[in-house]
């Protein structure tokens, strides 16, 4: 897999491009009205930052760059369309037509149409040229979703997870702020960690979970509550010894991270582990970064030292 790197549009304007990605933005507005897929998009110079590298934090955005002369294009165009709507939103496809992007054109490096890349996370994880047989397409998306587990990202808003958590519990999702006011096992969890009763938290918590898969807020309150058990079981004055020690050792590096995310020190604990990802190999390095997504737990899926974090765990990865 290519290696990552992060996306900036930045540089000087050409009004030819813009004028020309102006009719393009407008005949895809007039698409979209006649019925046109909700889960591709045109992405342009001006909309990049927001509608790719922005949208890729929370659901993976798949890049199809072609032109009205590339006749491999039209090939491969439908067969990109018709996955993107198949995955229900599970990933988005971001069309970009680089006759009227060529800032686009020229930050992706392209040099040969079509040309397909995944974004997740802010980063380029991977891209293949031409127009690929469908069954190679499935099979090279069904990567890119694996590299999502692999960084630990939410699912996406509105794919098949999602709706089949909703399905099982019979009602609409609800949004995690909904869900605070209005289940009364979030108040018994917070008044069982008042009083330090982390065991009365975890039962409350845990039932939400059962009714809910996956909800957000019960998931990183009950990620705080079982870091919480682990700080107090620790002899904090071993483990610090045994991580100055054993640089190396994912558990030693990971209960000093564990003392670290306790005392809000986020930043110190996600660099701890990520070096361990850096330094380490085989099994040791997939120890290290499965207790990375497990401090990402604990944290909002959209705060900016998780986002940071995830970028690197990326570039460590892949």
């Amino acid at each position: 897999m290519q290696q990552p790197r992060n996306f900036s549009m930045h540089g000087a304007v050409d009004l030819g491009a813009r004028q020309a990605a102006a009719k393009r933005k407008q005949q895809a507005a007039e698409s979209a009205e006649a019925g046109g897929s909700a889960f591709v998009i045109e992405a342009t110079d001006a909309t990049f930052n927001t509608d790719v590298v922005a949208r890729s934090q929370s659901v993976p955005v798949i890049i199809d760059l072609w032109a009205d002369w590339c006749e491999p294009c039209k090939q491969l165009g439908p067969v990109l369309e018709k996955l993107a709507d198949e995955a229900a939103g599970a990933w988005i496809l971001a069309k970009v037509d680089i006759d009227a992007n060529p800032q686009l054109a020229a930050a992706l490096q392209v040099q040969s149409i079509p040309m397909v890349v995944a974004v997740i996370g802010g980063q380029l994880v991977d891209a293949f040229l031409g127009a690929l047989p469908e069954a190679q397409v499935r099979a090279w998306i069904a990567q890119m979703l694996g590299v999502v587990k692999q960084l630990g990202l939410p699912a996406a808003n509105g794919g098949p997870e999602a709706s089949a958590d909703a399905a099982r519990v019979g009602r609409k999702p609800l949004s995690p702020e909904d869900e605070l006011l209005s289940d009364p096992r979030f108040k018994a969890a917070q008044d069982a960690m008042d009083i330090g009763d982390l065991n009365g938290a975890t039962n409350a918590l845990e039932q939400v979970l059962g009714d809910v898969p996956g909800h957000p807020v019960a998931k990183a309150w009950l990620a705080q509550v079982e870091l919480f058990k682990r700080v107090n079981s620790y002899d904090q004055a071993k483990v610090r010894r045994s991580a100055a020690e054993s640089p190396d050792d994912p558990d030693a590096q990971a209960a000093m991270a564990d003392i670290e995310m306790a005392n809000g020190q986020i930043e110190a604990a996600f660099d701890r582990m990520l070096g361990v990802v850096g330094r380490a190999g085989g099994q040791e390095k997939d120890k290290a970064r499965l207790r990375l997504l497990s401090l990402f737990e604990i944290m909002p899926p959209r705060d900016p030292r998780v986002t940071k974090a995830r970028g690197k765990l990326s570039s460590l990865l892949f």
